[in-house]
């Protein structure tokens, strides 16, 4: 709505928690042609929402959508519309689409102003307290640090680091009042995990710890470290995404992968 300003354009917003009063406003200006642009999540793909003439489709971060779910856009138009899809994660798909020439590509390789590339590196469990001094220098320097875990709880089947254990080791070695060690997954109350969430984003937490409920859609410029716990379980499209957290402000950052001797 920034960008568009002054250029008397109608754009809305349709996501699950859309109140149905604004549904009924939505559908009703899609179906006349009043609504120019509409921008949502996976409840564009619902039944009720059609178009009178759907020109344009801009899909942000098509890895996460199914191949069944983008061709229902396609079809919510009697004319094919123009496609656009956006992604910074190497999917096969993508990659095998791109490289038979199924879609005209376009690359953007160069960086934001003033951003550094992300060192990343790989240390087994034995350099932990080596890794732990890295994460107390970072935090010393004002700048906060995300880790990131496979699982929630121990599994019996699984031989891999989780969440609960990991928040107890990591707040033993981050005690306050001199550390903030906040939580946040899936399984957590939504209140809860959006209180931990705000302590992170204003600067009063120096750790979070998380599965991958961080794995897109968070920008805080002040974080340096994604430490990866276990990040052998972790496929290489979660890996390239949980990077991504890092590296948003002109502050050199480091991802740091842990795995065991296996």
């Amino acid at each position: 709505t920034g960008f568009l300003e002054g250029l008397n354009i109608n754009v809305k917003l349709l996501t699950g928690t859309t109140r149905k009063s604004e549904r009924i406003i939505i559908h009703e200006e899609l179906q006349n042609g009043d609504l120019q642009i509409l921008i949502g999540t996976h409840a564009l793909l619902e039944d009720p929402v059609k178009f009178k003439n759907l020109g344009m489709v801009i899909i942000d971060e098509q890895h996460r959508f199914g191949v069944a779910q983008r061709a229902r856009l396609w079809k919510k138009n009697e004319q094919p519309p123009h496609v656009l899809v956006m992604t910074a994660t190497p999917i096969p798909r993508t990659l095998a689409m791109t490289l038979y020439g199924d879609l005209d590509v376009s690359i953007i390789d160069e960086m934001p102003p003033g951003r550094k590339p992300i060192r990343t590196v790989h240390y087994f469990d034995t350099k932990r307290l080596p890794m732990f001094g890295f994460l107390r220098k970072q935090i010393q320097g004002g700048r906060q640090i995300f880790i990131v875990y496979p699982l929630i709880k121990e599994s019996e089947k699984m031989d891999y680091k989780d969440l609960e254990d990991g928040y107890e080791s990591i707040s033993r070695a981050f005690p306050p009042p001199g550390y903030l060690v906040v939580c946040a997954h899936g399984k957590m109350k939504t209140r809860e995990k959006d209180i931990a969430m705000k302590h992170f984003v204003e600067g009063r937490a120096h750790i979070l710890i998380a599965t991958t409920v961080v794995e897109v859609g968070v920008d805080i410029p002040n974080a340096s470290v994604m430490v990866i716990e276990s990040a052998e379980r972790f496929g290489l499209s979660q890996l390239h995404q949980l990077r991504g957290r890092v590296g948003r402000g002109a502050d050199q950052s480091y991802c740091i992968l842990m795995s065991s001797h296996k």
